[in-house]
């Protein structure tokens, strides 16, 4: 695809998008900063999972040396999965002279984030929030470790039409985020002879859900809403509709992954397939890394952790290689190869994606074992 050329990574000393100043040689922290949700209404349980791995991350490249010796310090700061609120604290931390920013899970947020970063040409390594245009315009001063919605979806799909299922219906919030993927999904199974039914969520409580699912003839519903609300509902009411005894329930964004869907439904939360972005073996690094992220939260670490913690692994890696200076860090997105938990990161210029893009993270699909609900099941790959 034919792409205007990103802007100049080289703009004046008067320019807005200036770095903030010289590299200072005092053993000053170089400052990163983290946007993540930590209160409601954002997925405070994603957020905590993505801090404890940017955090984890900080502290080994510190007790490794530090950037130059320089150690490296996060500056957090809660986005609640509001836009407005996390373009203020983009705005606060470029005053700040943050050299980077880290983060993000909430779709929507991390696009408000990327815009306002390209704007004032402050380097932004997006870890958790997959919707493709996360810039209008292509530009240099964004990367990305998650895969597109566009192509972890499909292989959810794929997953669907090898089960078997060709007639879904999809319970759908207002929201740009879950429009992208319903039209995903759309677009997959009608490729392949399947159709979609959408069921709207404003206008929809979850008895009604169940008796329009009666209805639809669909073999599986799909819950494209937020979490616990009204995601637990809609599985609770669905689960207890004898009606509705043989019909697959599923959640591609992947809200069955978190403890607390488990504590909420229990065996109700089960063979729930969603996706995931875990390869079937971790790297030795993930290894090690599992480990210390199960210590320090107390229960296993989900995908996000994980992504927070590759987030500040290639952040580091740029920093050491090409310096502070925030036009040098966007410069070298085409140069990373890291080693991170989950393989090697790579950043490519990839088709209809206006950012940087590792192509590709692992994918699974995978769901909570019946028999055992701390237990997940890899049910498909991609």
């Amino acid at each position: 695809m034919n792409t205007p050329p990103p802007p100049s990574l080289s703009p004046s000393p008067s320019s807005p998008r200036s770095s903030p100043e010289a590299e200072p040689a005092d053993g000053s922290p170089v400052r990163i900063g983290a946007l993540v949700p930590l209160t409601r209404p954002g997925w405070v349980e994603a957020g905590r999972h993505l801090l404890a791995g940017l955090e984890l991350a900080v502290s080994e490249v510190n007790e490794a040396g530090g950037i130059a010796g320089r150690p490296l310090e996060l500056v957090v700061r809660d986005t609640a999965a509001d836009p407005a609120k996390a373009v203020a604290a983009v705005d606060e931390l470029a005053r700040l002279g943050v050299t980077a920013l880290a983060g993000e899970y909430h779709s929507v947020v991390a696009r408000a984030v990327a815009t306002r970063a390209d704007a004032l040409g402050l380097p932004f390594l997006c870890s958790s929030a997959v919707l493709d245009a996360l810039t209008e315009q292509p530009t240099d001063w964004v990367a990305r470790l998650p895969p597109p919605q566009s192509h972890g979806w499909q292989i959810y799909a794929d997953f669907l039409l090898g089960a078997g299922h060709r007639r879904i219906a999809l319970a759908v919030a207002p929201s740009v985020y879950w429009a992208a993927g319903t039209r995903v999904l759309r677009d997959c199974l009608a490729a392949r002879g399947g159709t979609v039914v959408e069921l709207d969520m404003s206008a929809l409580d979850p008895t009604a859900v169940c008796d329009a699912l009666v209805g639809s003839r669909a073999t599986a519903l799909l819950l494209l809403v937020g979490s616990p609300e009204p995601a637990v509902p809609i599985v609770a009411s669905v689960r207890r509709d004898p009606r509705l005894a043989e019909i697959l329930i599923g959640a591609p964004a992947g809200q069955p992954e978190f403890a607390e869907w488990a504590a909420s439904l229990g065996d109700d939360g089960t063979a729930i397939p969603f996706l995931r972005y875990l390869p079937a073996r971790l790297t030795p690094l993930g290894v090690r890394v599992e480990a210390a992220l199960r210590e320090g939260l107390a229960e296993a670490p989900s995908f996000v952790a994980f992504e927070g913690y590759d987030t500040i692994a290639v952040l580091a890696d740029v920093l050491r290689s090409g310096g502070v200076d925030r036009a040098r860090v966007a410069e070298t997105w085409s140069r990373v190869a890291v080693e991170g938990t989950r393989g090697q990161i790579q950043f490519s210029r990839t088709p209809g994606i206006s950012v940087w893009q590792w192509a590709w993270t692992p994918v699974q699909v995978v769901d909570r074992d019946p028999a055992a609900p701390g237990r997940f099941r890899i049910l498909h790959a991609g």
